[in-house]
């Protein structure tokens, strides 16, 4: 097969988007819009004593300005973190009620703080600036560690000592744990910062909202991961109305790395906005506006501690990790310093290992999922611990991994924290990638190196890759005349799921990839599903695969 699974084929989405034919939110024009400023925060930490807009109102071409008590006055919820979490005491993590315009105070640099609507970019923007906002300053505090510290400000008053939650990993065992650094021969301690990250996509964020006041409907178009995933709490938490009365359309999408996966105030606003004026609400973020309003990535301390016997052998491990959320749960803000602790194990045998995690706000840009989500975290830490432990044993990084990886006779095997392995040969992997580079060779390189004054280094990592898991996914063949319609509920942002799924249908059902039509990106039309966490093609793709099962099936 030309083109089937296997064989080299050109993606099919490029031509079209670096040919200028793409159509991005940004290229979408619809009758009668207008053009939406937010006004935003320029301090950490505040109390808003007063929010003069009446000079803004007044400005010529200016049809709507509001602040936060119109917000709530019309009776919009907050953005809501969607994940819930136990405290290892048994309570529940801590909530941070997120406006989506703030009402009282201002708690990071970048908050929303009011929205003017206006026929042009250029009216709305100067409405902002005659917009009179007094704020009263309150000490901020940017790092997770200062934010525990006593006396350190308080971002909510029913939040003691800025910690969200406090959580234990409830897959491992800390007496056992305690136990296996009792009998340890060495404990190698290591202090690690991952530091936070801007995402910075390619495409900012963006949203343009159109009501139809005969249907009570509003659509709007706006980058996301997976329209589903962010219309349906957008509709039901915040703007308060049946899903279904709420049409969610993603064109094209310009990068996203877990940042667009979720709800954003500036999309409810549009939304609110548009139908209070019965008009088009387009509001396209700067990138200045995106390094202090995207949700932003990782920043987490952590220390980390690894037992050893006399021989290297790894017994247990103790983890405990500071994350920085910002100064609201973001909707996935407490998955993913916790969900992906059952990944520290990494490849070893580890008999023991208990691990706490610290959620704690500060006066920053929420933190979410971005590349990888988790995962990353928990590789860097294990493998820098890994490495210091062979340095303070005097092993080299190999040796000490080749006694430690689970063998393939303890396959399938599960972790002290309850990861399952279902096979593999570590060891083997190993050797043949210390060939490839050729390890052996590496210190008569490095001399080389020096006599050029060059620095020359190597070293080795492990990676333990989980994809495929989280939320159903569906898929619909549809045959339209001589085109072939995939229906799919996950979104395509430059990852080539449309190649791979072109590819995939082209193999198993036989006719050409150019006769192939991908659909995506449309609540009305598509069904439900995420791009996001390594698992579109596994687990949609599965569902094509068995859409494609189910023709074969009827034709035989």
């Amino acid at each position: 097969m030309k083109f089937g699974i296997g064989q080299p084929m050109r993606r099919h989405e490029d031509l079209r988007l670096i040919t200028g034919r793409g159509c991005y939110t940004d290229d979408v024009i619809l009758p009668r819009m207008t053009h939406a400023f937010v006004l935003r925060s320029p301090v950490a930490h505040a109390h808003i004593k007063r929010i003069d807009a009446a000079a803004a109102r007044r400005m010529p071409e200016v049809l709507f300005v509001a602040t936060g008590e119109d917000v709530r006055a019309d009776g919009l919820g907050d953005v809501p973190c969607t994940v819930p979490l136990v405290n290892r005491d048994g309570t529940s993590r801590h909530d941070t009620p997120r406006p989506v315009l703030a009402l009282g105070k201002v708690r990071h640099v970048g908050q929303p703080v009011a929205l003017v609507v206006a026929e042009t970019l250029t009216a709305a923007r100067d409405a902002a600036e005659a917009i009179d906002v007094e704020y009263d300053p309150l000490p901020a505090i940017t790092e997770a560690k200062d934010a525990i510290s006593p006396g350190a400000p308080q971002l909510f008053d029913h939040i003691s000592s800025n910690i969200v939650f406090d959580w234990d990993n409830d897959m491992g065992d800390a007496k056992a744990t305690d136990a296996a650094f009792s009998r340890a021969a060495r404990v190698v301690t290591l202090e690690l910062v991952n530091n936070r990250v801007v995402v910075n996509s390619m495409e900012p964020r963006n949203a343009i909202a159109d009501f139809d006041p005969a249907s009570g409907r509003s659509t709007l178009y706006t980058a996301t991961q997976g329209p589903h995933f962010v219309r349906d709490p957008l509709a039901e938490a915040v703007l308060k109305i049946p899903k279904d009365m709420l049409r969610l359309i993603t064109p094209n999408v310009g990068g996203a790395f877990g940042m667009k996966a979720f709800v954003y105030p500036e999309q409810a606003l549009v939304v609110w906005a548009s139908r209070k004026l019965v008009r088009t609400v387009k509001w396209q973020e700067d990138r200045s506006e995106g390094f202090v309003s995207d949700n932003q990535g990782r920043d987490h301390s952590t220390r980390a501690e690894l037992a050893l016997d006399e021989n290297g052998r790894f017994l247990g491990l103790r983890v405990s990790i500071l994350a920085n959320l910002g100064a609201y749960l973001s909707p996935f803000g407490c998955f993913i310093p916790t969900r992906s602790t059952d990944l520290v194990s990494g490849l070893y045998s580890i008999g023991a290992i208990h691990i706490n995690v610290k959620g704690v706000c500060t006066n920053t840009v929420p933190v979410c999922a971005y590349r990888g989500a988790g995962r990353p975290e928990a590789a860097y830490l294990l493998e820098r611990l890994v490495d210091a432990a062979a340095r303070e044993l005097g092993m080299s990084p190999d040796a000490i991994r080749r006694i430690n990886f689970v063998p393939p006779s303890a396959m399938p095997y599960t972790s002290a924290t309850k990861l399952l392995l279902d096979s593999g040969e570590f060891e083997e992997v190993m050797d043949r990638c210390m060939a490839a580079a050729e390890w052996s060779s590496f210190p008569e390189r490095r001399t080389r190196s020096e006599r050029y004054d060059r620095l020359r280094g190597i070293g080795m990592a492990t990676y333990t890759e989980r994809c495929g898991g989280g939320f159903p996914e569906t898929a619909s063949i549809e045959f339209k005349d001589e085109r072939i319609e995939l229906v799919m509920g996950n979104q395509e942002y430059g990852t080539g799921l449309v190649t791979s799924y072109k590819q995939l249908v082209s193999d198993q059902l036989g006719v050409d990839p150019d006769r192939v039509d991908v659909i995506m990106g449309d609540t009305d039309r598509t069904p439900s599903g995420l791009s996001g966490g390594s698992r579109a093609l596994a687990v949609a793709g599965a569902a094509l695969y068995e859409a494609g099962r189910t023709i074969i099936g009827k034709g035989t």
